[in-house]
């Protein structure tokens, strides 16, 4: 594709450019729209559809009971899974074991 920028007014430079900036724009949802079908054309071809696919990926996942609760509010919880909330690391750094937050 071959264009002679110097042959063109400046309406159509200014078509061109805001052509091209639309492109750009839009370039990342082109390319993932186009794995989305193939990936589709894929599970299609395996007899699925990508929401049985996408149910299967979120059934293993578990909600961890609270093991900490905030002794200044007791609704204020932690699983000791993650980061550390800033009551607990406080606590700590005031002398209490992890058993003293403890549910």
């Amino acid at each position: 594709m071959d264009i002679n920028l110097n042959e063109l007014s400046l309406k159509e430079l200014k078509d061109l450019q805001s052509q091209v900036s639309k492109a750009i724009a839009t370039f990342e949802d082109r390319r993932k729209r186009a794995a989305l079908a193939e990936v589709e054309e894929m599970l299609r071809a395996k007899g699925f559809s990508l929401s049985d696919v996408a149910s299967v990926a979120t059934k293993g996942k578990s909600i961890s009971a609270p093991k900490y609760a905030n002794p200044a509010n007791p609704d204020d919880t932690w699983t000791g899974r993650g980061r550390k909330p800033k009551w607990f690391t406080d606590g700590i750094a005031a002398g209490k074991s992890p058993e003293d937050m403890s549910i």
